[in-house]
């Protein structure tokens, strides 16, 4: 099997007595749909904030193509392909959707907007702009104001700036959050049209979402890996269920 394209080893961090990630030792492949599972309080958003810098770890590493990223801020972790999206959406609500995803495209690619020569007047942002319009399937919505949208929409949009990035690994955390269930197919449509060679991981408690997106999971509780593997085998294992069905809720 290839190398893993982001990797943590023997990961751990603490606030003082408090152990939010215990020796959590975990691989994304290439082209990976993993979704990461576990009762409230396990330590999923930690972990997702420790890889993408947000927070640094007490000790451990954490590699993306090999390398180690622990000196780097979450803006050089950004720009070596790392994207995540928020439970709470981070958009310009008061702008159309197309002016949200030119503008992420044109900073990542390093064209400027100025008032005399905005981003959208450059071609290969408007082309780049145009792709994730249509892998996201919102072309009906470009010219709508972002708070005009339905909140499924929404959260495609801001799936859409964090493509803009060009990732290698996208981390999704509770893609389907406070979107109405009648929507969450709209979401779960969407991750299965991103490009194959993107590694997606997400956090979600909809076990419909997971076990219809996952072709791996992890369960984590109390910041330690519980179990790992395909849907089957976490549906089967002991364990997670003693977990899931003792009184524990998804989150």
């Amino acid at each position: 099997m290839s190398a893993p394209v982001l990797e943590t080893r023997q990961l751990c961090k603490s606030f003082g007595a408090l152990q939010v990630a215990r020796e959590i030792n975990f691989a994304l492949h290439k082209g990976a749909r993993h979704a990461l599972i576990g009762p409230n309080g396990a330590g999923k958003t930690t972990f997702i904030n420790l890889i993408a810098g947000a927070l640094k770890p007490t000790s451990g590493q954490i590699l993306l193509d090999g390398v180690d990223l622990a000196h780097l801020s979450q803006a050089q972790r950004v720009k070596r392909g790392i994207a995540r999206t928020f439970q709470i959406n981070t958009l310009f609500p008061g702008l159309p959707v197309i002016e949200n995803i030119l503008m992420a495209v044109a900073e990542h690619i390093g064209v400027a907007a100025d008032k005399f020569r905005p981003a959208g007047a450059n071609p290969e942002v408007i082309a780049r702009g145009q792709q994730l319009l249509e892998t996201l399937r919102l072309e009906d919505d470009a010219l709508r104001l972002v708070r005009e949208l339905p909140y499924g929409r929404q959260r495609l949009v801001e799936i859409a700036i964090a493509l803009a990035l060009e990732p290698k690994v996208l981390l999704l955390d509770e893609p389907a959050a406070g979107v109405p269930s009648t929507e969450s197919h709209i979401i779960l449509d969407m991750i299965d049209n991103l490009p194959a060679d993107i590694a997606v991981m997400i956090i979600e408690h909809d076990m419909d979402v997971v076990f219809r997106f996952a072709r791996e999971i992890t369960v984590l509780v109390n910041g330690a890996v519980l179990a790992a593997g395909t849907p089957d085998e976490i549906a089967h294992n002991d364990e997670v269920r003693a977990v899931y069905l003792g009184g524990a809720h998804h989150g």
